[in-house]
């Protein structure tokens, strides 16, 4: 009976529920990929960070050197003062004051971008070695004997590449921002300036970062057939995913060139390199939307209008477009293929 009573409860234990399954996943795919999903975003923005202190730095030495020097005019030794910034604002315009504001939030719009380009080439490598990876090294026989479902395995993947990443990307480019913001106060106060009339008041440092958090359910959409390509490559090939990834389209591109070229058939070339060849490989890339959905303006007057681009009317305008729904059925049923070749696929 003691026996039995101390078993009991073992044996009545539920199983772990889907949820908590696909969060272990979730956890499993940061720790195993935590240089490129969190360090990559933040050590770009670190650089980027260092580059703009020693160019401040440069800059200032070269100015106060500058300064101690005297020009000679008429005959009459002048010495050339420093930059003194309380006395340029007193000068400023409102509509200076509002040029300002567009610089400063283009400059932070920059400055937040750098994590995001390393983004891209982390969810390309990522996607493709999500699945080659585990035949190479033979873990998929391990994690094929646990109670998880190759949908669940592939699907916490793609979540991985498709939210988890940016999520950490908006991240490191919220303190890639906030540093910058910082250089440019102590820049301003070294000056002379008041930090609030000529940094943060003008600017709009919270509708960037709001800018940030919300394009990333609109990368995650855009990002979703170069995320399926990827995957289905890795789950197919026997080797050297990367360039099963690349030359196949590649190829395709060259022959439907090369037709055009001969006159044989009425193809548009620039419509596939456009539409298929970037899709399929440049989609990890933010804001490859803009030249691919045609949003971005023929003509650009100001930094103001650079930063418009990002607004988040411009972003989810997106989702009124067929190139944007294509592309996620298209995805979509590559990933549906890449779930099933995982299930047959063997390390080998």
């Amino acid at each position: 009976m003691n026996a039995m009573t101390q078993t009991m409860p073992r044996a009545a234990v539920a199983a772990p529920h889907a949820t908590h399954k696909f969060k272990l996943l979730l956890k499993r795919e940061f720790w195993e990929h935590k240089g490129g999903f969190f360090w990559a975003p933040l050590i770009a923005g670190g650089v980027f960070l260092l580059l703009t202190l020693m160019g401040m730095i440069t800059t200032e030495i070269v100015g106060r050197r500058a300064a101690a020097q005297h020009v000679d005019i008429n005959g009459a030794h002048v010495q050339i003062g420093g930059l003194n910034l309380s006395m340029l604002t007193q000068h400023l315009k409102p509509e200076d004051i509002r040029q300002l504001g567009g610089a400063i939030d283009m400059s932070l719009l920059m400055a937040g971008g750098i994590p995001f380009l390393v983004l891209g080439f982390v969810v390309f490598f990522y996607a493709l070695g999500s699945l080659y990876d585990d035949r190479k090294d033979r873990s998929v026989l391990f994690w094929k004997s646990m109670p998880l479902s190759d949908t669940q395995t592939v699907l916490s993947k793609v979540a991985s590449a498709t939210l988890v990443a940016p999520a950490l990307a908006a991240a490191a480019g919220l303190i890639t921002m906030v540093g910058l913001m910082l250089l440019l106060t102590l820049f301003v106060l070294l000056h002379g300036g008041n930090p609030m009339t000529l940094l943060w008041g003008p600017s709009s440092p919270l509708s960037v970062v709001a800018t940030f958090i919300a394009g990333i359910p609109v990368y995650a959409a855009w990002a979703l057939p170069t995320v399926g390509w990827l995957m289905l490559c890795s789950a197919w090939a026997r080797s050297k995913p990367f360039l099963w990834a690349v030359v196949i389209p590649v190829f395709v591109g060259v022959f439907i060139s090369w037709f055009d070229l001969l006159q044989f058939f009425n193809l548009d070339t620039a419509w596939y390199w456009k539409n298929i060849f970037l899709r399929s490989i440049g989609s990890a890339f933010p804001a490859t939307w803009l030249s691919v959905s045609d949003l971005a303006p023929m003509h650009v007057n100001g930094p103001e209008d650079i930063a418009g681009f990002s607004s988040l009317r411009t972003m989810y305008s997106l989702f009124g477009t067929a190139q944007l729904w294509v592309g996620v059925l298209a995805g979509a049923a590559m990933i549906a293929a890449a779930i099933r070749l995982r299930r047959w696929r063997d390390e080998g």
